[in-house]
């Protein structure tokens, strides 16, 4: 392998969870192909928002997690069950009451989209 070479590793999302507290406060744990993969816990309400220019994958790892629509249904995600959010829809996650999830979208996309708020955060790798 050169030094050019990323380590190749796997990942366990269990550890991934349990090495953090924060809500709202997402970790980097893989990017790909110009993605990100991360780690959030989440409780209760979050902001209303939306991204321009990306998508967002939710994947429920633990808990469950309502993702509220402005214009249509909300979607309901129990443990294992994932839902994209097109770019352009406000949405609003909403944990029931906390919810482990991985998020998959472009990299550097800003957690609160279009919105300024007390729960903007920076990524932090893992």
């Amino acid at each position: 392998m050169t030094d050019e070479t990323p380590d190749i590793e796997a990942v366990n999302v269990a550890e991934g969870f349990d090495s953090f507290d924060e809500t709202w406060s997402p970790r980097l744990a893989a990017e790909l192909n110009g993605q990100e993969l991360k780690f959030a816990k989440l409780e209760d309400e979050f902001v209303w928002h939306h991204h321009d220019d990306a998508d967002e994958l939710f994947f429920v790892v633990d808990g469950e997690l309502r993702i509220e629509l402005r214009d249509r249904d909300d979607v309901h995600l129990d443990a294992g069950e994932f839902v994209v959010v097109p770019r352009g829809v406000e949405h609003r996650p909403v944990a029931l009451p906390t919810a482990d999830v991985l998020l998959f979208e472009p990299a550097e996309t800003r957690n609160t989209g279009n919105v300024e708020s007390e729960r903007t955060a920076d990524v932090e790798r893992l």
